[in-house]
């Protein structure tokens, strides 16, 4: 009996109204090609109406970024979930509402401290197999410590500004490695 693949697809920091108007429809027409399983939304949702046309294409799963106190607050700050035996934790990756102010006055100081957030990813999700994880508006998608970190970037505020927006794709099958795939919205 062949292994099946799941594809489910990533995205966070869509900051839909407070960043930008409304989602880019890129976005939907890539998940649609892809056929994803499910979508995964890593925090900074803004409005409810953005995981609704997400969940137009596949189920959705979202976890709460600092931007969603106001509108999405129910969500939870960090999920593991399992797809062909293969677990994964999101989180958006600003922790707490103190941890959150320090690392804003440390990256007024000092930049964008990539190291700090994948320690604390790694420290939130010691047993799972894939991290995926928003907040740094950069997209990463590497192996560190044997687990795939995973940051689809943002659909339409990336750092740095002038940057594209982007997506990704992770691809999951029992008993192999995970995969994934950033790709640009243009």
């Amino acid at each position: 009996m062949a292994n099946i693949m799941t594809t489910l697809g990533v995205l966070a920091d869509t900051h839909i109204p407070d960043r930008v108007t409304q989602l880019n429809p890129r976005v939907l027409e890539i998940f649609k090609q892809a056929e994803v399983n499910a979508i995964l939304h890593a925090g900074d949702v803004s409005i409810p109406r953005v995981l609704d046309e997400l969940g137009q294409v596949a189920p959705v799963h979202a976890v709460q970024g600092n931007r969603d106190i106001f509108y999405l607050r129910q969500l939870p700050l960090r999920i593991e979930l399992t797809f062909e035996g293969v677990t994964l934790g999101m989180a958006h990756g600003h922790g707490t509402f103190s941890r959150y102010m320090v690392d804003k006055i440390q990256r007024a100081i000092q930049g964008r401290l990539v190291e700090s957030y994948l320690t604390r990813m790694l420290q939130t999700f010691p047993d799972v197999s894939v991290i995926v994880f928003g907040h740094l508006h950069v997209p990463c998608n590497f192996l560190l410590d044997g687990k795939l970190i995973f940051n689809p970037g943002s659909t339409g505020y990336p750092w740095p500004r002038n940057a594209p927006g982007t997506v990704g794709l992770l691809y999951l099958e029992q008993g192999k490695a995970p995969q994934g795939e950033i790709i640009t919205l243009g």
